[in-house]
């Protein structure tokens, strides 16, 4: 009876050490594989900190990753009023909220501001920006301000010309910093045939984007003489286009150039270019501007900018505002100060 008490409790012993060490090595043995399966970027998004690197800015290369941080407005904070503005809407790129409207969907002429539509698409259909684009005659002869001619009926440099053919590239800097309406046209036509051709390809863009209060006519924003009504956007269409824009370095990148000179594809030509941005330089963490006129639109404007932590962007409209530049550093003062992220 001892001999057979003693093998069961040596059994029991061996049993129970077997029981331990499964548990507490072969567990370990299957974490560890778990982690050697799981390769380093594996649920990271790109620019985060983990305890393992230093902090670097979050890029929002991956817009639904950005969307799960929101803005947050703090207590107590009060409403914005943009009293110059007839409509006014600061909106969260990222994420899509609205942190602030006024009139924000109503139709209303926007003027120059549609060149950045124009630009968006160019750069979705067009791969090299090196492409040559021959200016039309109907190009040079339209209104407003042109190429050599930094405001209207003001003229103090060389003309685009009939037949000369200038980069896409070019072009787009023309038409994102001087405004020029030459240029926004010469790039609209050679997309679409004829400026009525884009203009029904900006609309389907539009469409695409889900854009309820926005009918474009021309690539430049010019309105067709006797059909200004149906030339319309809304601040808060604007702010979406500009937000979804934000995906394509390259536009911001030419609004953010100061003064420059563009040339011809033979280089016999040679054009002035201003940057009709009153903040470049002035304004912290601006990333860009884009500016609109025309007596039935008045002055508008939109623009982006970031926080302090470079961060979190934030898209400013306004519509029909005679101290627009004011009004537009006023947006963003608030947003930043009234909003937290998280």
């Amino acid at each position: 009876m001892r001999t057979f008490l003693f093998l069961f409790g040596f059994l029991a012993f061996l049993g129970l050490s077997f029981f331990v060490f499964h548990k507490t090595f072969g567990s370990t043995r299957t974490t560890v594989s778990l982690v050697q399966k799981q390769t380093p970027e594996e649920g990271r998004v790109e620019g985060t900190t983990d305890s393992h690197e230093s902090k670097m800015p979050i890029s929002f290369e991956s817009r639904a990753a950005a969307a799960q941080i929101l803005p947050i407005k703090k207590p107590s904070v009060g409403d914005l009023y943009v009293a110059g503005a007839h409509a006014s809407v600061v909106l969260d790129a990222d994420s899509g909220m609205v942190l602030h409207e006024e009139d924000s969907h109503e139709k209303r002429q926007i003027a120059s501001l549609t060149k950045l539509m124009t630009a968006m698409i160019v750069v979705e259909r067009i791969k090299n920006l090196d492409e040559a684009v021959t200016i039309p005659e109907e190009a040079v002869y339209a209104e407003g301000t042109r190429v050599g001619c930094p405001r209207s009926g003001y003229c103090i440099g060389n003309r685009l010309k009939v037949g000369e053919q200038v980069s896409v590239r070019n072009l787009l800097k023309a038409a994102l910093m001087n405004s020029a309406n030459d240029a926004a046209i010469s790039l609209g036509m050679h997309m679409g045939g004829t400026q009525a051709g884009f203009a029904d390809i900006m609309n389907k863009r539009a469409d695409e984007l889900g854009l309820k209060n926005t009918h474009f006519c021309t690539p430049s924003g010019l309105e067709i003489d006797g059909r200004e009504s149906e030339c319309y956007s809304s601040a808060y269409d604007i702010a979406r286009i500009t937000a979804n824009s934000l995906q394509y370095d390259v536009l911001w990148e030419i609004m953010r150039l100061p003064n420059t000179t563009i040339t011809s594809i033979d280089g016999t030509q040679s054009h002035d270019i201003f940057n009709t941005d009153a903040l470049l330089d002035q304004y912290p963490n601006l990333l860009g501007t884009k500016t609109g006129f025309t007596p039935l639109a008045g002055y508008s404007l939109l623009a982006v900018a970031t926080d302090a932590t470079n961060k979190h962007r934030v898209v400013s409209v306004v519509l029909d505002d005679s101290q627009r530049w004011q009004d537009i550093q006023h947006m963003f003062a608030w947003a930043f100060s009234s909003f937290v992220w998280k």
